[in-house]
């Protein structure tokens, strides 16, 4: 942890600011007064006489001591009324250029307090000021959408998690309260299903945030062959439920983590085969790109709109005909979300016409 810093007196930058404006405008009057006193003491060097020489005996003529007393003297004044001006009208204006921080700062304060919908929108010219508190405004439409998203993980997550224990309650209640209308071995089965439910909306929930916090290693990989060996993991399970699988897989070589990339193409095969509709069809391929790999897998199904579809990297959140027994805990493309930004790639979720998906996953080889 780093130190608290010290508070200290606390001097604002208007301030500063007038007394820079002050000290500036001082110093420009010095200078000025001083080239009249070297003028005045240089030049001319012969000795000062009246102006007519026929009033020589009457006239007076200031010495050239005097000259300069006077002039000493006056610019001493003048330098106090510069000081004074720059002080305040520098505070003055330093309190107008510096309105649109004030802005700024109200803003944060204000966003700190817990509103999340307060934006400075500054308008004027386009300044320093400006781009500064828009960047504030993006920012913190940033940092609302982020806690959006994550007070709805948290709330689903809750959710499901409560799930499966209230079922598992009930049954034992039950149980317990009927012992002996009980058929065990159908209650042990369905606390075994359960059980088994939780454990691994658990170990997905691990997942995610390992993929989270993991930074991805940096190694050639050959996503053709994690896909084959994905396929080949799956084929009994397509052929169960009547998926035909179409794969065109061309060598393509990213630049990645072998794990977290196995993990993307498992997620994204068992998401078109279990997902896919009964019978149907998925389509997978690979396509090698300068500077980038593409991976499109596409799988009929029932029709989701274009909205849901591009919503379903959220956590928890399942397109419609996804709630049946085998439905998923709704964070494989979350999962796929994560490991694709992990390795600086893009995701592309969109519905296909005719129903199903179109997913599309663009990662760097390089």
């Amino acid at each position: 942890m780093t130190p608290d810093r010290a508070p200290g007196v606390r001097v604002s930058a208007r301030l500063r600011l007038a007394l820079s404006y002050a000290l500036f405008l001082v110093a420009a009057g010095a200078v000025l007064l001083f080239a009249v006193y070297v003028v005045l003491r240089y030049v001319p060097d012969y000795p000062l006489t009246a102006a007519n020489p026929r009033d020589s005996g009457t006239s007076y003529a200031a010495s050239r001591e005097e000259i300069l007393g006077a002039v000493v003297g006056v610019s001493a004044a003048v330098l106090i009324g510069l000081a004074i001006i720059g002080v305040v009208g520098g505070w003055f204006l330093a309190g107008w250029v510096l309105k649109p921080l004030r802005r700024i700062n109200e803003a944060v304060l204000i966003a700190a307090t817990g509103d999340r919908t307060h934006r400075i929108r500054l308008g004027g010219r386009n300044d320093e000021f400006r781009q500064l508190a828009d960047s504030v405004d993006h920012m913190l439409d940033q940092l609302h959408s982020t806690l959006d998203v994550h007070e709805r993980f948290a709330a689903n997550a809750s959710h499901e998690l409560r799930t499966p224990l209230a079922v598992t309650a009930t049954m034992l209640d039950v149980a317990a309260r009927h012992p002996d209308r009980q058929d065990y071995p159908t209650l042990l089965s369905r606390l075994r299903q359960t059980n088994d439910r939780a454990v691994g909306l658990t170990e997905s929930l691990l997942r995610l945030a390992d993929a989270a916090a993991v930074e991805a290693a940096a190694r050639p990989v050959a996503l053709d062959d994690i896909l084959r060996t994905c396929l080949a993991e799956n084929a009994a399970e397509a052929a169960r439920r009547s998926i035909t699988v179409t794969a065109q897989l061309a060598p393509t070589t990213v630049l990645g983590d072998p794990a977290l990339l196995t993990q993307l193409a498992t997620n994204l095969v068992q998401n078109a085969v279990r997902h896919g509709g009964s019978p149907g069809d998925a389509w997978i391929s690979t396509t090698q790109r300068v500077g980038s790999a593409l991976l499109r897998i596409e799988n009929t199904g029932t029709p989701i709109a274009p909205d849901t579809a591009a919503r379903l990297v959220e956590p928890f959140l399942r397109g419609a005909g996804r709630v049946a027994g085998d439905r998923g805990y709704g964070l494989g493309l979350a999962l796929v979300q994560r490991i694709t930004q992990t390795h600086g790639g893009t995701l592309d979720v969109a519905a296909r016409p005719g129903g199903g998906l179109v997913v599309t996953v663009a990662l760097p080889t390089g």
